[in-house]
């Protein structure tokens, strides 16, 4: 292992963030693990380590933000790996899903990464030294039913990494994407998942669908969260971090399908593609 590294996680208090805070520890790196309510609670589950500092956060809080990224980087001197990871879903039809559901979802899934990113990064920059990981998902990159909402806000995370990568690496800074696939986390638990109370007949064959899937795969899920954080921790550790890590073979296959599908529109409507420019335009990329 390199150097010891002080990481930031969010959304530590279950689920990927937990994981990812134990095996960070374990690896001998120092960790400022952020939870909405009850520190205690994570204290108890990953031991009072003097390596571990537990601080109160709500990624919609700014100020907190603020607070918990000052405290972290007072006792702990920096911090080179922030890792967001604080999220929640919503499984509904884009039609179903309130106005209020759907600004919720970005809030905490978007909004929230985007005010830890703009706390965090002045000192990264100042040290010119550090990795941003946000977590996205398969339904980042490909759009399933059931989870348009929630995919967008994942699809919006891509964006905004693969634009932050390239911002960042003139200053010596990296950021990365990651996806995981369904793992055996508590996602499709009610705590991490929120289901519209809205349900509309018409979308019982796709939504409903996966309403019952989704109950249904709940604690089946293919993938070992254990070693979906020791690929964290090797990340954190990398020398040259790549803009995206799909993590899962699912998440590779759903990849694969979506790129042949986008190769074959783009093959059946070549010619349509291709003819939107000015003619003088045309004329001149085919000299």
């Amino acid at each position: 292992m390199s150097e010891q590294k002080t990481w930031f996680i969010t959304g530590a208090s279950r689920g990927f963030g937990m994981l990812i805070a134990k095996a960070v520890l374990a690896s001998g790196d120092k960790v400022v693990a952020t939870v909405r309510s009850k520190p205690n609670d994570l204290i108890a589950e990953l031991g009072n380590d003097p390596s571990l500092l537990v601080v109160n956060m709500d990624v919609t809080n700014e100020e907190q933000i603020r607070g918990a990224v000052k405290y972290g980087i007072d006792q702990f001197g920096r911090i080179d790996v922030l890792v967001n990871n604080a999220g929640y879903g919503l499984l509904s039809a884009v039609e179903e899903a309130t106005a209020e559901e759907v600004k919720q979802n970005y809030e905490v899934n978007v909004f929230g990464t985007l005010n830890v990113i703009r706390a965090v990064l002045p000192y990264m920059r100042k040290a010119r030294k550090g990795l941003v990981i946000n977590i996205s998902s398969i339904g980042g990159l490909t759009g399933y039913h059931g989870w348009g909402i929630y995919g967008s806000t994942k699809f919006a995370i891509e964006g905004i990494t693969e634009a932050l990568a390239k911002e960042l690496a003139p200053l010596g800074l990296y950021a990365t994407v990651v996806a995981p696939g369904f793992f055996r986390t508590d996602f499709l638990d009610a705590s991490s998942l929120v289901r519209t109370k809205n349900e509309i007949e018409d979308y019982s064959e796709t939504v409903g669908a996966m309403r019952d899937f989704a109950t249904g795969a709940n604690k089946k899920q293919p993938g070992d969260p254990q070693k979906l954080a020791d690929a964290f921790v090797k990340l954190g550790h990398s020398e040259s971090p790549p803009v995206h890590l799909l993590l899962g073979n699912d998440t590779l296959e759903s990849y694969k399908a979506k790129a042949e599908a986008l190769d074959e529109d783009i093959k059946n409507w070549y010619d349509t593609i291709t003819g939107t420019d000015y003619e003088d335009v045309a004329a001149m990329q085919h000299k």
